[in-house]
């Protein structure tokens, strides 16, 4: 069974982390490419783009509805379907995020979804 950890991308690189994938769209503001470390990148997992538009104008007051988007966005993406397939033979899976917002961010959702029975 695969543990995973949400940590921001701003925290330093930890022995621990185990296998480190960036579910963001954008890269992280003010991160070298050289200092910055992760296993995969993959953008289409990310939420798409009008709806973290849509969410980062009122983070609070549309923080239910952007879990209800974008885990139906989730869940009909392949991009998606094959990092599932991927992290489940992975012991320790770090998601890494950008947001300041510790409890609201994509990859909260990400690990929900990961961790569901299906």
């Amino acid at each position: 069974m695969t543990h995973y950890r949400l940590k921001r991308a701003y925290e330093p690189q930890a022995d621990d982390d185990g296998f480190r994938v960036y579910i963001d769209r954008l890269w992280p503001r003010g991160l070298s490419h050289a200092t910055f470390h992760y296993d995969l990148w993959d953008k289409d997992i990310a939420p798409s783009d009008s709806l973290r538009e849509w969410f980062h104008a009122d983070p609070a007051g549309r923080w239910d509805e952007f879990v209800k988007r974008y885990a139906a966005e989730l869940a009909g993406n392949p991009a998606f379907a094959r990092l599932r397939d991927l992290l489940e033979q992975k012991t320790t899976v770090t998601l890494l995020y950008s947001s300041h917002d510790r409890q609201h961010n994509n990859a909260v959702i990400v690990e929900r979804q990961l961790t569901q029975e299906y």
